[in-house]
């Protein structure tokens, strides 16, 4: 799919610098600007790097941003890169200063200069520069060049390359997720997104996929309601990763995968609704979290559950009105055919909780349209019946930069999802419909269980650039529950 930019570590060798063909990049703490390789550099320009340092253009820089110099005079490159990263910078500034040099990128090679760095700031900019040099391109006719080879030049190449490791392993899992929120659904059918899981094997995760016969009997007539209007059939895949103690209770996540939402027979406006080839949003991040825990070797047990589903209008489609039996066996009249991702989770968390008995879920789902009007596109919402769990969340999505924000929840909320014929409707109005649909989960939790629900509605897909992706999907999510999960369910 997404062809990953090549990184390489090796000693620094300054006196071929003034020969260097392609990209330089030369990271520069504003206090100690004169390491070795400035002062061969600035040499080689006859003073010109000094004269570039000592400009406003760069002094007003902050952390991590970029001067760049077209054709400096007396390189062989064809850019210079003067990126500020004081040594004390933080992970944020150092994946940043990488996610500039990762902007610029071309075919040709580039040399990224961090002689002046701390091993562990290397390895973090090796790790920015990877994520914002992805580019989905597959369906893209024109002939596409990958970006050239990388060499980032410090000190101490094996120790940058052995912390920037597990770092790798996170940024493929990003990039598998960000591949799968960017495919058409006419590629991402779900059968082509179970096979995608199912090849996941070849990693050590244990993959079984539950065909619409077994759904069936299990009772998951929420889950199978949504995708009846479909020529594509329903699954459930389970990925399962053991790597943690023998016979400890996994950690759980759980993502709604609706493939493509039309909004069913409660049809969505045709403004923008090219865009819900990304609701799947949440399966594809528990997806890429399952391949990074295998890549780096997780010493955790984590089980991995994601609801394949097409919500179409269909001559056997769901009507608004209908009545729905859960695996719980709780009954769900069907007021909005477009409420149809909470209907998928329902079964599959009943099921995650039955069979693994986990120590703990989170679900992931691009829920609702209210929290982008909340939070809009900065954060996701959080929303928890715990609050060790939770805080244990937001304290890793801010380690890891990913924009997160605990919502309330309470009974008032729950009363809006009663229902005259059945046990509850499954929308309880548009008032405050991030809560209410969060309250309609949460009703399939059970007692005592630690669970989160996170509604990246809002942070799944962007219509512009940020700091370390382009414009499209994120990836949101994958670094924050891969942090999560090694710092709270990893054996030491």
């Amino acid at each position: 799919m997404s062809h990953p930019v090549a990184i390489q570590f090796q000693s620094p060798q300054i006196d071929t610098l003034a020969s260097q063909t392609g990209r330089i990049a030369l990271l520069v703490d504003a206090a100690k600007p004169a390491t070795p390789a400035a002062k061969r550099l600035d040499k080689a320009m006859r003073g010109g790097l000094a004269r570039a340092l000592a400009s406003e253009a760069f002094t007003r820089l902050k952390p991590g941003e970029s001067l760049d110099l077209a054709f400096p005079a007396g390189l062989a490159a064809e850019a210079l890169h003067l990126i500020h990263l004081p040594k004390k910078a933080s992970v944020a500034e150092a994946r940043k200063a990488g996610a500039a040099i990762g902007r610029a990128l071309t075919p040709a090679a580039t040399l990224v200069l961090a002689e002046a760095q701390t091993n562990a700031q290397a390895a973090e900019l090796s790790f920015g520069l990877a994520l914002r040099a992805y580019d989905f391109t597959p369906h893209k006719t024109a002939e596409k060049k990958a970006l050239g080879p990388v060499t980032l030049a410090v000190t101490a190449p094996e120790a940058v390359a052995t912390l920037a490791s597990p770092l790798a392993a996170v940024a493929e899992g990003v990039f598998f997720t960000r591949d799968l929120v960017n495919e058409p659904a006419n590629i991402l059918t779900t059968h082509d997104f179970a096979a995608r899981l199912a090849a996941m094997q070849e990693l050590g995760l244990d993959v079984e996929i539950l065909e619409e016969d077994q759904l069936t009997k299990l009772g998951m007539g929420a889950l199978l309601g949504v995708g009846q209007g479909s020529e594509s059939p329903s699954k459930v895949v389970v990925m399962q990763w053991h790597g943690g103690k023998k016979g400890d209770a996994p950690f759980a996540l759980v993502g709604k995968g609706v493939v493509f939402d039309s909004g069913g027979i409660s049809i969505k406006p045709a403004g923008g609704m090219e865009e819900m080839t990304m609701d799947m949003g949440g399966a594809a991040v528990v997806a890429g979290v399952m391949r990074s825990l295998a890549l780096r070797g997780a010493k955790a047990n984590v089980v991995g559950l994601v609801g394949l589903v097409e919500n179409m209008p269909d001559g056997r489609a769901q009507r608004p009105g209908d009545v729905v039996k859960s695996m719980k066996g709780d009954t769900i009249e069907v007021i909005n055919t477009d409420a149809e991702g909470r209907l998928v989770l329902a079964d599959v968390l009943w099921y995650a909780q039955d069979r693994f008995k986990p120590c703990g879920v989170i679900n992931l789902a691009t829920l609702t349209g209210a929290i982008i009007i909340a939070l809009g596109h900065e954060h996701t919402g959080v929303f928890s019946n715990d609050d060790a769990l939770a805080g244990a969340f937001l304290k890793a999505a801010a380690a890891e930069g990913e924009g997160a924000w605990r919502m309330p929840m309470g009974q008032a909320y729950d009363d809006k999802l009663k229902s005259r014929i059945a046990d509850m409707m499954n929308v309880g109005g548009r008032d405050g419909g991030a809560i209410t649909a969060a309250q309609f989960i949460k009703r399939f939790i059970k007692d005592g269980m630690p669970w989160v629900h996170l509604d990246i509605a809002g942070t799944a897909l962007l219509k512009s650039d940020s700091t370390l992706a382009p414009k499209g999907a994120t990836g949101w999510g994958v670094m924050a529950l891969n942090r999560l999960i090694r710092d709270q369910y990893e054996s030491k």
